[in-house]
């Protein structure tokens, strides 16, 4: 094989190797310096500066300004248009030609007003184009990097200043067979350095490399051929059957918001989704997998063309849209129904766009795909809270933009950790974050070792096959049961708390507007269901849910354009509600009062006296119906009574509590089992300050040191002490002001209603920190090793210990409206409205507030915030003592609405048992006729209940979450209503014909 006697010193020879494919050393001399021949001008350059992201026709239009190679322009975000003319030599006729663009900006080609082509890839850029005639080429180069503009860092705000660059434009002769030749070397040459001293088969590719560097004369072509059929020789040696297989994908990861504002997405998705087109006119095997229905549905506006161009590749099977849903939602702080609506406006979407329903969906938690490194698995089966099971699948490679070099397949292979259960794995292979996506090389990497000894077997492949196969060779995998926690970005639970709060919110809105709508399109087949509006929001909805959004990982561009969407969803939400509500309550004159929720409530409103003025009522309301507000006496009044020590004491005849003069709770007394809820010697409400400095990823991580740093604040200025706010009978409360740095100032009101069993606090915080973390703590009488969230759809438990390195990275976890403390026969939950970051260590149950980090976003969560949390001491466990409803009830306010004095109190819904949970009515996608609702078991427990309806029923139907219709199950209707059989956790749809 090796013609000439090869030395031994293994070191020199491949450094020889890498020096002649370097593009630092020897490049007069080595085989990279003759990857481009001659040069030329280009024939013309001029540009124009715009501010805004115009059109490809609004630009050409414009007036060109000369422009010359080394010039600046700017600023940040910005758009720079050039107009190229090329010449092309008559002497180049029959050579390859490529335009020679380098430049620090993205940038996208235009050709007779369609985008052609793409520049990204780093600050230097190579793009392909032939031309054997004189052409005028607009480059839309846009004026940031593949990751955004930070100063001084990547994750950096972004520098508004900077200024970008074209540093380089001219023709060149391009010479594929040295572009050949030079991936033959590479490839040979990360054989050597990957598989190490200790493998015979680096040795062969050592000695191959070095006999290819005696027989290639970079000056002389003929000497190629032979070169490369050394490299040939090693790459067809082929594996034994048992050899690993990888499923290479191409895959282009594109942050639908991050470093860069939501519009540079959708210019993003273009440029990446052009050149994924023009590889696949070359390369007819090439397979790329592409999530989010939304960026798909930016492209369809904004380059029909292309769009057209990717429908087509679809069904060639080449362009594949996976996931399913509108974004690539984060998997922690969505609502289950959001959850849901994920993937009901992403997989109608793709069916109704391309004729197909995604399989299989990429998960994502705390903005970070769960290639989780501290999983004992790569390829198991999932068991969901409910006892379902899914073939799960982390690629072994740990990365989601491999470039099919030769370590991405050794790390692929080596880093399965179920060698002999799965012998099948993904690559997904493209430049991703900032977009990009594959490139020819990659290709051409790929195609080489498809079959090579000591490497695993590489095949262009789909979710689909992988997944197959997988399935096929299951029986030997594992299971995993329950959460997956991901040990990192759990300060992502609290930063940009304005966002988390918009989202609680507008999920709620959105709930009501559709009980509501659906309400009254049953009382009035006249009523026009709000459907494309509803869409609309809803979509705004989904996209802030994106993985770098909700959590709070984004620039402050970002962090406004989600808060406009929020401001928009509250306003049309709300003018939709009001519609409907109108449509409900005959349009009187007297106050009514609408519940969404499935059960009735009792609770003190805020309304208007006879003057306008207003004043508390206790009002009974319906299940899933409306009522007239007619005034009810409690059974036992607040009581407030301010003690001679300045604390003020509270009752209501469940609770009863001493708030001390800094508003700290120094008894919480559950009166119907004389029990106390406050520690010995310790005092509840109390605000803690923490330290809050990460490694690097500011505004995603929250380190286990942070702890270490637990700082009382020390009141500069106790502002105004405890006083009393409403003197007792429905409402009890008191308010005070404290000034817990000489920078940030807390306001809270601490409110106790008559006949509700948890105490509010109504909080105003003025926060101006610096990589602070504040936090609320409640040490509790409650000895239990667990504590228990909610979570969508349900709720699980986390250890209150720090036993193992697994219970200590639970120092910050997430959870929804609840998570509750309980020993047998007592308990305390701790309610929330729009806060997602709990810790519960031993006693101490804590909801985190705020945090203060200034990275991406330099004023992150700077401001005036609001919030509410509750807490809630019961007998018995929390599923008896109601928790989950009462944590709605904070969250889900019941609406006032106009009717006549004499409306009839109206339930529309109601079950039977309180474990189930009527989450959702809305109208059909699919059937104007019909209405979908859907049930959950909250309590983890096997039930059977009726749900009973007042709404003209025709029949009803089992359907899936996307409403598509089991005609193998209708649902027995009785005029008792629907009975149902519900397993631990399990949702229910129905589809209800009207």
């Amino acid at each position: 094989m090796f013609h000439q006697p090869v030395l031994k010193n293994r070191r020199t020879l491949l450094e020889r190797a890498e020096k002649f494919v370097s593009d630092i050393y020897f490049t007069d001399c080595n085989l990279r310096g003759r990857l481009y021949g001659d040069s030329f001008p280009l024939e013309s350059l001029g540009s124009f500066l715009s501010p805004k992201r115009i059109t490809f026709t609004e630009a050409s239009e414009q007036i060109f300004a000369p422009h010359k190679v080394g010039d600046t322009f700017g600023p940040t975000w910005w758009t720079c248009w050039f107009k190229v003319t090329l010449k092309i030599p008559e002497s180049w006729r029959g050579k390859e030609v490529h335009l020679l663009w380098e430049s620090d900006g993205e940038s996208m080609v235009w050709r007779d007003g369609q985008p052609v082509q793409v520049t990204l890839h780093g600050q230097t850029s190579h793009q392909v184009f032939l031309f054997f005639f004189s052409v005028t080429l607009y480059i839309e180069m846009v004026c940031n990097g593949l990751f955004g503009a930070g100063q001084g860092s990547m994750i950096a705000p972004p520098d508004p200043n900077r200024k970008f660059s074209l540093q380089r434009a001219e023709l060149v002769v391009f010479n594929r067979a040295v572009r050949e030749l030079l991936t033959d070397f590479e490839l040979l040459i990360d054989i050597v350095k990957e598989l190490g001293e200790g493998e015979q088969r680096g040795f062969q590719a050592l000695f191959t490399v070095n006999e290819m560097v005696n027989l290639c004369d970079p000056s002389d072509p003929s000497t190629f051929s032979k070169t490369r059929s050394l490299a040939k020789n090693f790459f067809s040696q082929r594996n034994g059957e048992s050899q690993h297989t990888v499923h290479a994908m191409g895959h282009c990861h594109i942050d639908s918001a991050w470093l860069w504002p939501y519009e540079e997405t959708i210019r993003k998705c273009g440029r990446s989704w052009v050149t994924v087109i023009r590889l696949m006119e070359k390369n007819p095997e090439f397979v790329f997998t592409c999530s989010q229905a939304q960026q798909f549905h930016w492209v369809k506006n904004w380059y029909p063309g292309l769009f057209s161009q990717i429908q087509n590749y679809v069904k060639k099977g080449q362009f594949i849209p996976v996931g399913g849903t509108w974004v690539e939602m984060d998997g922690n702080l969505p609502s289950g129904e959001s959850m849901v609506r994920q993937f009901l406006e992403g997989q109608r979407f793709f069916n109704q766009e391309f004729g197909m329903y995604c399989k299989e969906v990429g998960i994502h938690s705390a903005i970070q795909p769960i290639l989780i490194p501290f999983s004992k698995h790569n390829t198991f089966f999932w068991e969901g809270l409910d006892g379902s099971k899914v073939v799960t699948h982390f690629p072994p490679g740990n990365s989601y933009e491999m470039k099919g070099k030769i370590e991405d397949l050794l790390r692929t292979m080596k880093n399965n950790k179920d060698k002999g259960r799965a012998n099948h794995s993904a690559l997904l292979f493209g430049f991703g974050d900032g977009g990009g996506g594959p490139t020819q090389l990659m290709l051409d990497r790929l195609n080489r070792l498809t079959n090579t000894d000591g490497l695993p077997k590489v095949q262009m492949s789909s979710p689909d096959k992988l997944f197959s196969q997988l399935q096929v060779d299951s029986s030997l995998l594992c299971t995993w049961t329950g959460e997956l926690f991901l040990e990192l970005h759990n300060g992502t639970y609290t930063t940009l708390a304005q966002i988390k709060k918009g989202n609680r919110q507008c999920e709620i809105l959105l709930h009501d507007v559709e009980v509501a709508s659906s309400l009254a399109l049953s009382r009035d087949r006249t009523f026009q269901y709000p459907v494309e509006k509803l869409q609309e929001l809803w979509r705004l909805l989904l996209l802030n849910q994106f993985h770098d959004v909700i959590p709070g990982s984004c620039i402050e561009m970002v962090e406004k354009d989600a808060l406009r969407y929020y401001k928009d969803i509250r306003s049309d939400g709300t003018a939709l509600l009001h519609v409907a509500c109108g449509a409900l309550g005959s349009k009187g004159t007297s106050a009514g009062v609408f519940n969404s929720l499935p059960w009735e409530r009792h609770e003190v409103i805020q309304v208007q006296d006879g003057a306008g003025k207003p004043d508390l009522a206790l009002v009974r309301a319906p299940s899933v119906g409306l009522s007239v507000v007619k005034d009810t006496e409690p059974m036992t009044p607040v009581s407030v009574t301010v003690q001679a020590d300045g604390s003020v004491l509270m009752g209501n005849g469940i609770l009863q509590t001493v708030i001390n003069k800094d508003g700290t709770l120094a008894s919480l007394y559950l009166i119907t089992s004389n029990r106390e809820a406050i520690s010995d010697s310790c005092h509840g409400n109390q605000f803690v300050m923490f330290t809050d400095v990460p490694l690097y990823w500011d505004a995603w991580d929250v380190m286990d040191y942070h702890l270490q740093t637990r700082c009382q604040p020390l009141f500069l200025h106790l502002s105004r002490p405890v006083h009393v706010v409403s003197s007792g009978g429905l409402r009890g409360s008191v308010s005070f002001t404290l000034r817990i740095s000489d920078k940030s100032v807390i306001t809270q009101d601490i409110i106790m209603d008559a006949m509700c069993p948890y105490i509010k606090f109504e909080t105003e915080v003025k926060w101006k920190e610096s990589h602070k973390f504040l936090k609320v703590e409640f040490p509790v009488r409650v000895h239990s090793p667990n504590a228990t969230y909610e979570i969508q759809f349900g709720h699980l438990q986390r250890p209150t210990h720090r036993n193992t390195s697994w219970d200590w990275a639970r120092f910050e976890v997430w959870g929804h409206k609840w998570a509750d403390l309980s020993e047998h026969n007592f308990g305390v939950a701790l309610l929330n409205d729009c806060k997602y970051g709990y810790s519960v260590h031993k006693n101490t149950m804590t909801l985190s507030l705020l945090r203060a980090p200034k990275a991406p976003h330099a004023n992150a969560d700077m401001g005036t915030h609001h919030f509410t949390y509750a807490v809630m001491p019961h007998t018995g466990s929390f599923q008896d003592a109601s928790v989950i409803r009462y944590s709605y009830n904070l969250n889900f306010p019941l609406r006032l609405i106009q009717c006549t004095p004499d409306t009839v109190t109206w339930s529309a819904f109601s079950v039977s048992t309180e474990a189930i949970i009527l989450e959702t009515i809305k109208r059909a996608e699919d059937h104007s006729g019909a209405l979908v609702v859907r049930l959950y078991e909250s309590h983890g427990s096997s039930v059977t209940a009726t749900l009973s309806t007042t709404l003209p029923l025709k029949e009803a139907w089992h359907c899936d979450l996307l409403e598509r219709q089991d005609h193998t199950q209708p649902v027995s209707v009785s005029s008792g209503g629907i009975t149902l059989s519900f397993s631990p956790f399990q949702i229910v749809s129905l589809l209800l014909i009207m």
